[in-house]
């Protein structure tokens, strides 16, 4: 069995977004207020993260987790990795580093950005986290997974395949043959920016088209704006099947 808990779903502003006073941002439905976009994988007894935004310590005390076996960046923005200092705390209980999986182009930003992480040094009380670069699959402590490529805009992202779950955000465009690696699969996660179309992310009908090509048996839609609209109405607009992701909604998909 794994289960899947969203621990953020919004974009790179979260939502409410500061000084905004749209229906959506001064919404009461908790479902509406959204940190930025985050999961954790619970598989064979193993925590796996995708992603590590600016909201990580907040997410990590609200759900109580207390360890991290892997990281899988989906790629360098900020709203996907600006949690990396707050791993400290963890490296302190488990005794060491954390493995953190992305791709070449996603390493070097963050060996530039976040130099004083990675290059050598002698400063004790730093985050340790080892970086792996992955283009084919891999395991992270002892699960499989498959790495899917898409492009955000004309950058090279990573989506990822655990089991019969993948998670792919930030995306506008996924080729043919990446399609071919999630098709059948229990959970889809793809994010849907807004219902209107967007020049680097799927918007709600190009998102919809994904999920009628590759048939998983239930998709959610995450990375979502205020201009999406209000939970409540999107949901009844969707599909049998899809459904639009919230913070701290728990997914279990048994194997």
């Amino acid at each position: 069995m794994q289960r899947l808990t969203f621990l953020g779903t919004g974009t790179s502003q979260g939502v409410p977004i500061i000084a905004c006073n749209c229906e959506v941002c001064t919404s009461a439905d908790p479902r509406d207020s959204r940190l930025r976009t985050s999961a954790l994988l619970q598989a064979d007894g193993k925590n796996i993260l995708f992603d590590i935004g600016p909201d990580f310590r907040q997410q990590m005390l609200r759900q109580g987790v207390s360890r991290l076996d892997a990281i899988l960046v989906t790629h360098a923005h900020r709203d996907h990795v600006a949690g990396l200092d707050d791993v400290r705390p963890l490296n302190y209980v488990q005794r060491g580093p954390i493995d953190l999986y992305l791709n070449s182009i996603a390493a070097s930003a963050l060996r530039r950005d976040y130099k004083y992480i990675f290059s050598p040094h002698d400063y004790p009380g730093l985050p340790e986290i080892e970086l792996h670069e992955v283009d084919s699959p891999f395991t992270v402590a002892g699960v499989g997974v498959v790495p899917i490529h898409a492009l955000h805009k004309d950058l090279p992202i990573l989506g990822y395949r655990v089991g019969d779950m993948a998670y792919i955000t930030d995306t506008n465009s996924i080729p043919r043959e990446e399609l071919n690696k999630i098709r059948g699969l229990k959970v889809l996660v793809i994010n849907a920016l807004r219902k209107e179309r967007h020049w680097s992310h799927y918007s709600l009908e190009e998102a919809l088209e994904v999920i009628g090509q590759v048939g998983p048996e239930q998709a959610y839609l995450t990375h979502v704006s205020h201009e999406i609209g209000l939970h409540s109405e999107v949901q009844s607009m969707l599909p049998d099947g899809v459904f639009l992701a919230y913070d701290t909604l728990e997914v279990v998909i048994e194997q």
